[in-house]
C-alpha cells in the first residue's frame, strides 16, 4: 500500500487527493482550519489539523508516508514568508524522522521567471522574481530542492494561472468587458487546467521525477486575444486597450513545457479551454 500526504488541501491538494483516493493510495489531506475536517474526510482516508511551522505536527504527518506534495497557499492575514518559507524550513529540519520518505513535490508558480519582456524561458533560466512574495516563492524552492537526497527526490512544479471548474476563464476574465486596460495585452498568457496539474503531480509522482518542471498548456497567446476570445463567446462588451497607461506585469514571459512532454507526460487540455 502506498502512503501519501498532501500538505495544505486548497483546490489543488482537494483535487489530488480526490484522484489519489481514487487510484488507491493512502491519503492523508492536511488543513489549518477544523471547519474543512468534514469536505476533506470525503477525498482522504485520513485528514490531520497541522500547521506548516509546527515541527511536531509535521513529524507525525510525515510516519510511514513515502510521498509528499506540499501544496499550501496563504491567507490575507498570514505572511508569505511563514506561509511558504518557515513551512519548507520546518519540514527540512524534521526529514531526518521521516526515512520512509521518498519523495517530496512542491507545487510552486511560474511567477519565479519575473518580467522578460515577453520572451521564452525554460527551467534552466535563471529565477528573476521582481515582487517580494515571488523572491518567497523562489527561496522555498530552493530550501526544498537542498532537501534532496540519494533516496529522497524532490521534484518542484512550477504551475501557470490555474483554471478548471469554479475557476472558470471566462468567469476570470468576464469581469473586464467593457473596461479599459493599461497597456497593450501583449502580456502572453500561461495557464493549465486542474486536470493537467492533478496529471503532472501524479506523472511526478509515479516517475519519481526530481528538479524543476514548468506545468502550462501549450497556448501562450497575448492576454487580449484571450480576453476577446471570452467577450466574442458570451457576447461581452469588448475591452479597449491605452498604451498610453504604463503597467508594470508582475512577470511577462512564454513558459515552455516542453521538459515535461518529452519525460512523457501528455496534457489532456493542451489548448486553452474558454
Amino acid at each position: 500500500m502506498t502512503n501519501v500526504a498532501i500538505l495544505g488541501c486548497g483546490y489543488v491538494g482537494v483535487a489530488v487527493s480526490r484522484h489519489w483516493k481514487q487510484q488507491g493510495l493512502t491519503v492523508t489531506a492536511t488543513t489549518t482550519r477544523p471547519e474543512r475536517l468534514p469536505e476533506l474526510d470525503v477525498v482522504a482516508q485520513r485528514t490531520v489539523i497541522v500547521r506548516g511551522d509546527d515541527p511536531k505536527a509535521l513529524i507525525d504527518l510525515l510516519q510511514g508516508q513515502d510521498t509528499l506534495l506540499v501544496s499550501v497557499s496563504t491567507k490575507r492575514t498570514q505572511p508569505y514568508e511563514v506561509a511558504y518559507l518557515e513551512t519548507a524550513r520546518t519540514l527540512v529540519s524534521v526529514l531526518d524522522t521521516a526515512p520512509t520518505l521518498n519523495q517530496i513535490i512542491y507545487t510552486s508558480s511560474c511567477s519565479v521567471y519575473g518580467d522578460r519582456g515577453g520572451d521564452w524561458v525554460d527551467e534552466a533560466t535563471p529565477v528573476r522574481p521582481n515582487l517580494p512574495h515571488y523572491e518567497v516563492l523562489a527561496g522555498t524552492e530552493a530550501v526544498l530542492l537542498d532537501a534532496a537526497t540519494e533516496t529522497r527526490r524532490v521534484c518542484v512544479l512550477r504551475l501557470g494561472g490555474i483554471y478548471g471548474p469554479g475557476r472558470e476563464i471566462a468567469k476570470i476574465y468576464s469581469r473586464m468587458a467593457g473596461t479599459t486596460r493599461p497597456g497593450t495585452g501583449s502580456k502572453p498568457s500561461n495557464w493549465v487546467h486542474i486536470d493537467d496539474i492533478v496529471g503532472a503531480i501524479d506523472f511526478a509522482r509515479t516517475q519519481r521525477l526530481s528538479g524543476i518542471y514548468n506545468v502550462v498548456d501549450d497556448d501562450v497567446q497575448p492576454t487580449r486575444d484571450l480576453i476577446q476570445k471570452v467577450c466574442e463567446k458570451y457576447r461581452l462588451a469588448p475591452v479597449s486597450w491605452d498604451a498610453q497607461q504604463s503597467v508594470s506585469p508582475s512577470y511577462s514571459a512564454k513558459i515552455s513545457n516542453a521538459k515535461l512532454k518529452n519525460a512523457g507526460y501528455q496534457f489532456r487540455h493542451p489548448q486553452r479551454m474558454v
